[in-house]
């Protein structure tokens, strides 16, 4: 009985430890993306972002890193303008768990849940959403969006790690494969 009562809890650990990043990309298709090589932050942008600078920080610092490692290099003369855009929701699951015993089928009052267990948990989260716009410096035109959208977590220690997965998982559809 009481591992029946356990099974929502475990089942709850399982699907949040599995919790990844969501990404999807925009581009222009008309955009020859081989040119670019060198980029800078937008700063009027990065300014007006709604998070902790010590996230934004964190933030800038993965993209740098992912840039760098594709071989662009940061410049006060850039091809491209890097901003970055964040949006956030709570999210409530509440979960409900039976393990009531009865007889028959249908519809009706069954006396026997009350003593076989009813379970309803609830829980909240914090979804995160993280776009990455690229521009062109010289047109001033947007020419790649990525976004990305998972679980935040505010845990110190894993908020670095957290970051770079949504960056690293945006990032690795830039350049956009054409098709």
């Amino acid at each position: 009985m009481k591992t029946l009562k356990l099974i929502p809890f475990f089942l709850l650990l399982i699907l949040s430890s599995c919790s990844s990043v969501t990404v999807y990309s925009d581009y222009d298709k008309t955009v020859d993306f081989t040119p670019y090589k060198r980029y800078a932050y937008f700063k009027p942008g990065i300014d007006k972002v709604e998070i902790s600078d010590l996230d934004k920080r964190r933030i800038l610092r993965a993209i740098d890193d992912q840039m760098q490692a594709k071989g662009f290099t940061k410049s006060d003369n850039p091809d491209l303008l890097v901003n970055i855009f964040t949006k956030s929701r709570e999210q409530v699951d509440v979960n409900q768990f039976s393990a009531g015993w009865g007889y028959g089928w249908g519809w009706g009052w069954n006396p026997w849940m009350m003593y076989g267990g009813n379970q309803t948990t609830v829980s909240t989260s914090t979804e995160g959403t993280l776009y990455i716009d690229l521009i062109d410096a010289k047109k001033k035109e947007m020419i790649w969006q990525g976004e990305g959208v998972g679980t935040l977590t505010r845990d110190i220690d894993k908020k670095d790690e957290r970051i770079a997965e949504f960056v690293g998982k945006i990032l690795a559809q830039y350049p956009p494969v054409k098709k």
